[in-house]
């Protein structure tokens, strides 16, 4: 054979000599692939002179294939697999898929679901791993950098980043429960001003929405980017703290502290799934996604 470069090598004769050597003849090989037997018997001149051999050799019972064409039909027979699952779609099976998944989100979101997407994805993909990071104002840009998988954010983000709406939270205000507005079922918006506040600030996070929704600012004396433990700062104080509702049932089993829904003025909550372009039709990042969808979006 010449020395001849992949890049040389026309690949659609590929179909033609795999029906040629199985075949071992010119019209059945051409009706096999689709093509018409001058064109069948063009590939094979092209073959010939690729392998700088005759390959099929005519003989009493047809074509006898040459020595060098039985060598290429045992070597195809082994790369032929590989060619369908390098062009095929490709497949992904959880079950024994060895993935390493890395998501950056909120404490809240933690609190709200990562346990139960710990347990799902160890239970659908025992081989894979999980690993969570706490948001900051970098998580977006570790998207491209390829360091995070997923980020859930409080937010919509603008391209080129991919995004999904995964569920959508709505505020909610907790005071310590000697406070002079305990027990109230809904705060009044000038209520709502005229108290001190704790602020949850993610940075880059969803807690913007509060501020532009309010004619004025909140009076805000203590700044923390904690959900879970910050209802402790509440007894004793008279202090407002306003949070995601689906995290009401969690902070009823902690300090003494009354929950009262928070001013209709304030806004929706939503939660996105974002991640990267480049994974789009990734089928092991598609799995995953799915997977933090459903979870997040069950009912607290």
């Amino acid at each position: 054979m010449h020395h001849t470069h992949i890049a040389g090598v026309d690949l659609n004769l590929l179909p033609g000599l795999v029906a040629l050597l199985e075949e071992r003849h010119v019209s059945r090989a051409a009706a096999r692939v689709g093509l018409s037997q001058p064109a069948m018997s063009r590939a094979l001149q092209r073959l010939r002179r690729t392998f700088d051999d005759a390959l099929l050799v005519s003989s009493r019972d047809g074509y006898t294939l040459t020595p060098r064409a039985e060598r290429l039909r045992a070597r195809l027979a082994g790369v032929l697999p590989e060619l369908d699952a390098l062009f095929g779609p490709e497949h992904f099976d959880p079950l024994t898929a060895q993935e390493s998944y890395r998501l950056a989100l909120s404490d809240y979101s933690v609190a709200l679901f990562g346990g139960t997407l710990a347990r799902a994805i160890r239970g659908q993909s025992p081989g894979s791993t999980l690993a969570y990071s706490l948001i900051d104002d970098a998580a977006v840009d570790d998207l491209s950098a390829g360091t995070i998988d997923l980020l859930i954010l409080g937010r919509p983000v603008r391209a080129p980043y991919s995004q999904h709406l995964l569920f959508q939270d709505r505020f909610a205000c907790a005071v310590a429960a000697d406070h002079p507005l305990a027990g109230r079922q809904q705060l009044a918006l000038q209520e709502y001003l005229s108290c001190p506040h704790i602020r949850i600030d993610i940075g880059r996070g969803g807690m913007h929405l509060i501020e532009d929704a309010l004619p004025i600012r909140r009076n805000i004396v203590i700044t923390t980017p904690f959900h879970a433990f910050t209802p402790e700062m509440l007894p004793g104080t008279d202090l407002v703290l306003t949070f995601p509702a689906r995290l009401a049932p969690k902070f009823t089993h902690g300090p003494d502290i009354s929950i009262i829904k928070a001013p209709t003025e304030l806004p929706a909550l939503p939660f996105y799934s974002v991640w990267h372009p480049r994974l789009d039709n990734d089928p092991s990042h598609r799995w995953l996604r799915a997977v933090t969808q459903t979870v997040a979006a069950a009912p607290a």
